[in-house]
């Protein structure tokens, strides 16, 4: 059976030394993140989660969820009784507005507890996740009443929500819907439509479902640019904020899925259900990005999770099954065989795993922090820096984030050899639910693209100037101390390799656009590299001070160090390789005519 333990060290040192959280008492909602209470959250939220919703999650997927003849639909055994459990104990509320009954903390703290619940269960943490990502545009854009009358409810947990863009004809083009909006007269709109993927669209968890709606109005353009959004809830709410009668909104079918068995990913027909504009007509994009940036947040945390979990059972698995013996010789020659872990093949899975998972956590509480300052910061050139960063590498976290999670979860697999193919040891599983997350919320092909293709060139370039100087500055630091000289020389040579490869694009993507098509997911992964790379260059800095002061786990820090040289002499070269490839442009990769895709 899989096992799974909250790395509560591990993000605690991030929290402490590569995010710096004391170092932002002063900005809103830092405040009460006092020590104790982020230690709190990290141990009572670990347990939460190992002891209620990790025993659910094999389990969950081996039943799934059921869709009954009236259009209702059961969550696995167990899911509701631990969902009351979560709303209960206020998981779900860390970081959500005090003013509609949130606790108000820093996101980055929620991040945290976020990746131990996904680690745990993914298929659960997507009912409350997906509410997030509603309640996110609804706190932006949605009026004062319909603030009033839904957030306090969906941010304790008694009410649901999703996102339902999706449609039969159209993914990420979403100019193509079809769903409609008719406006009524006393100032609702008629939706009527079909929407598919809808992760979490009907459930047992909860009374009600907020259902965020994209569609068009009469004679808006043909295009994204007459997408409007629309709250419409499963349960028509009353002016008192009580439930009335159930509205024309239903679930057709829960689509036959590779993995996430657990969460209800459900086709939605809405047959003249009563909806409401949110923000302006024909505005919905933009209040659609609102909830995708969250979501490709909260996405590329999917990636760290299932690896984080996968990668813990390979470790244990690697421990336990000996086979073979060791290249030097017997490790044990008093047992008939070594264990795994002598072989340099599985350390190779295994070392490549832990710098990725430690690196991209990194990357996602810092980026988290990101999110905070954006929003929060004291001076507007403290929010720009911040939303300038966090713009840019959003889609790398998710892109990068969730590829690597993907092949942590296989390489996790292969450890275990003919055993992880093999449904009891849950090793297939993760592969199973971490595949998807490289599709949700815009394909990584989708999201290597935004960066490429619009973040780079967005406002001048300034961001990804920024971006830059903060790596150089760093390095600069880096290479005057002996313990990290020598990682940051080698970090010196990737940034230098994204700043050779950014030039490229500059000087032929205008004049041949698919250049930037062929080389943008290479680009992705090398910005990924350079980025994970400065926050080992930061954790391999703070290991250094502490064991030099004689601070900390001596053990814990010298793995620190031994992993940061790793992911310098392993990971960081694969940037020459990736700036080869962007600079191959787009001739052969657009040459071959069709017809010669085709089998003679």
């Amino acid at each position: 059976m899989p096992q799974y333990t909250p790395p509560v060290r591990d993000t605690r040192f991030v929290l402490e030394h590569v995010v710096g959280l004391d170092r932002y008492a002063n900005v809103t909602g830092f405040a009460a993140a006092t020590p104790d209470t982020v230690d709190a959250v990290l141990e009572e939220g670990g347990r939460f989660v190992a002891e209620v919703l990790f025993p659910l999650n094999q389990s969950g997927d081996l039943e799934g969820c059921t869709r009954h003849e009236d259009g209702s639909v059961t969550t696995p055994t167990g899911f509701k009784d631990a969902y009351n459990k979560f709303v209960e104990s206020g998981w779900g509320t860390l970081s959500a507005p005090e003013a509609f009954g949130g606790q108000g903390m820093p996101h980055v703290v929620s991040t945290a507890f976020q990746e131990y619940m996904i680690s745990a269960n993914m298929a659960f943490a997507m009912y409350p996740g997906l509410a997030h990502g509603a309640i996110a545009a609804l706190v932006v854009k949605g009026s004062p009443e319909q603030q009033e009358k839904y957030l306090p409810r969906m941010i304790s947990g008694e009410w649901g929500g999703t996102m339902n863009l999706t449609e039969p004809q159209c993914g990420t083009d979403l100019g193509l819907i079809r769903t409609r909006a008719e406006p009524q007269a006393d100032g609702s709109y008629a939706i009527t439509g079909t929407k598919i993927f809808i992760s979490a669209g009907e459930h047992d968890l909860t009374d009600n479902i907020i259902h965020l709606v994209l569609a068009k109005t009469p004679g808006a353009p043909d295009s994204s640019k007459g997408i409007s959004l629309f709250v419409v809830p499963k349960v028509l709410v009353n002016d008192e904020g009580l439930l009335g009668e159930r509205n024309a909104v239903s679930c057709g079918s829960i689509e036959h899925k590779m993995g996430i068995h657990g969460n209800a990913t459900c086709v939605m027909n809405y047959d003249g259900a009563t909806g409401w504009l949110v923000g302006e007509e024909m505005k919905g994009l933009a209040a659609m990005f609102i909830m995708m940036n969250a979501a490709r947040l909260g996405v590329g945390l999917q990636g760290l999770g299932v690896a984080e979990t996968a990668y813990q059972n390979a470790v244990q698995y690697a421990k336990d099954r000996r086979q073979g013996r060791a290249l030097t010789g017997p490790a044990e020659p008093n047992e008939k065989a070594d264990t795994l872990f002598v072989h340099p093949d599985v350390r190779r899975m295994l070392m490549d795993s832990k710098a990725w998972i430690e690196g991209l956590r990194a990357l996602c509480l810092w980026g988290a922090l990101q999110v905070d300052l954006e929003h929060n910061a004291e001076s507007e050139e403290e929010r720009q820096l911040a939303g300038d960063l966090i713009g840019l590498l959003t889609p790398v976290i998710k892109g990068v984030g969730t590829d690597k999670g993907y092949e942590i979860a296989t390489n996790a697999q292969q450890v275990y050899g003919g055993h992880g193919y093999i449904q009891e040891w849950g090793m297939e599983q993760y592969v199973r639910d971490a595949r998807i997350a490289q599709i949700y919320e815009g394909t990584n092909g989708v999201q290597a693209m935004d960066l490429a293709g619009r973040k780079l060139a967005q406002n001048g370039g300034r961001a990804v100037m920024a971006f830059g100087k903060m790596v150089t500055e760093e390095i600069a630091a880096g290479k005057q101390d002996e313990a990290t000289a020598d990682f940051a020389a080698r970090l010196e040579k990737a940034a230098g390799e994204l700043q050779g490869a950014t030039m490229w694009f500059m000087a032929n993507g205008m004049k041949n656009p698919n250049n930037i098509g062929a080389g943008a997911v290479p680009y992705m992964h090398l910005v990924g590299i350079v980025a994970v790379g400065l926050m080992w260059l930061r954790m391999a800095s703070a290991a250094a001070r502490l064991k030099a002061a004689g601070e900390g786990d001596a053990a814990f820090l010298d793995a620190k160090l031994v992993t940061a040289r790793y992911f310098a002499e392993r990971v960081l070269p694969e940037a020459g390789a990736l700036r080869r490839k962007i600079e191959g442009g787009a001739d052969a990769v657009m040459a071959l005519p069709v017809e010669m895709f085709a089998a003679a």
